[in-house]
This record gives C-alpha cells, sequence and structure tokens, in this order.
C-alpha cells in the first residue's frame, strides 16, 4: 500500500506528463523536469526511475510513438540521475541549475542520435555541429519549459508538503 507521500508524487507526476497532451509549443514540455523531480523526490531509486518513466511512456502512447524515442528515453534516464545527485542537496539554486542541466542533456543527447540515426547531416564534424546548430531554435523552448515544469513539479510540491505535514519525508526516508 503506498504511503501518502507516494501517493501525490505519482500523482503530480502522471499530471505533468499529461500535461504534454495539451498543445504547447514544440519542446515547451515536462521531460527534464519529470526526469529531475522523479529523481529528486523518491526515496527508492527504482521508483526515481520507473515512475516518471512509467508517466513519459503511458503519455508518449497517448500522443504517438516518434522516431528516435531511444534517445529522449536516454536523455531522461541520465536527467534522472541528475535528480538522485540533487536530491540530498535540493536548494531553489541547485534545482534551476540542475534544470538547466536538463536541458542541454537533452539537447545533445537527442540531436546527437539525430545526426547518427539520419541521412540529414553528413557523418562528420560538420554535418554534427550542423545538426546541433539547425536545433538551436527550438533549445529556448526546452530551457523554458524545464524551467517552468521543475518551478511548478518543486515549488507546487514544496507548498504541498508545507501544507500537508503527512506528505513530508520521514527522517527515515531520507538518505544519509
Amino acid at each position: 500500500m503506498l504511503k501518502p507521500r507516494q501517493e501525490m508524487l505519482l500523482a503530480v507526476i502522471l499530471a505533468a506528463a499529461m500535461s504534454r497532451l495539451i498543445p504547447h509549443p514544440f519542446n515547451f514540455a515536462p521531460i527534464g523536469a519529470l526526469a529531475l523531480f522523479g529523481g529528486a523526490q523518491f526515496a527508492d531509486r527504482r521508483a526515481a526511475f520507473l515512475v516518471p518513466g512509467a508517466a513519459m511512456l503511458l503519455s508518449d502512447l497517448c500522443i504517438g510513438l516518434y522516431r528516435h524515442m531511444e534517445w529522449v528515453y536516454c536523455s531522461f534516464a541520465l536527467v534522472v540521475c541528475l535528480g538522485l545527485w540533487l536530491r540530498p542537496r535540493r536548494s531553489p539554486l541547485r534545482i534551476a541549475g540542475a534544470s538547466l542541466c536538463a536541458s542541454g542533456l537533452f539537447f545533445l543527447i537527442t540531436n546527437f542520435g539525430v545526426w547518427l540515426n539520419d541521412a540529414l547531416y553528413g557523418r562528420s564534424l560538420a554535418g554534427l555541429v550542423a545538426c546541433y546548430v539547425a536545433a538551436i531554435p527550438f533549445f529556448g523552448n526546452t530551457l523554458l519549459g524545464d524551467a517552468f515544469y521543475s518551478l511548478v513539479l518543486f515549488g507546487g510540491f514544496t507548498l504541498l508538503e508545507n501544507r500537508f505535514a503527512v506528505l513530508r519525508e520521514t527522517p527515515a526516508a531520507s538518505p544519509a
């Protein structure tokens, strides 16, 4: 049986993942923030990967599968690791920095996957650079989306914890 904190984390992550279903600008999505939040909030490392990953997969099944998903999920897993690192060090400044890093990881990994798997760009350093340059217009929305959803997820959950003591971590669940 889930504890109230776990239930609320699950609900918050599912709601954020489902926000991908409402119209939004390209790359203004909760992907990075979901992974970061999951890694930083779940005491159980398996849950840190599985819950946001399953929520992401569920929303992908709703919107449709797409090319190069493996690169998106790879970046997602690395951002969960960033969240695990962040977990015992949470502060507004560190969360903002981690959100920025999450955006950068997503940009670097997914566009590398496009370069590697598509014939759009030559298999050279110049082709790789051209791929990254072509993706720059979308990077701003990635940064804004990750920042917005990180603020909503981390800030909103902190407000909930402050309002409802049952949602706070117990000392036994905190990492040493």
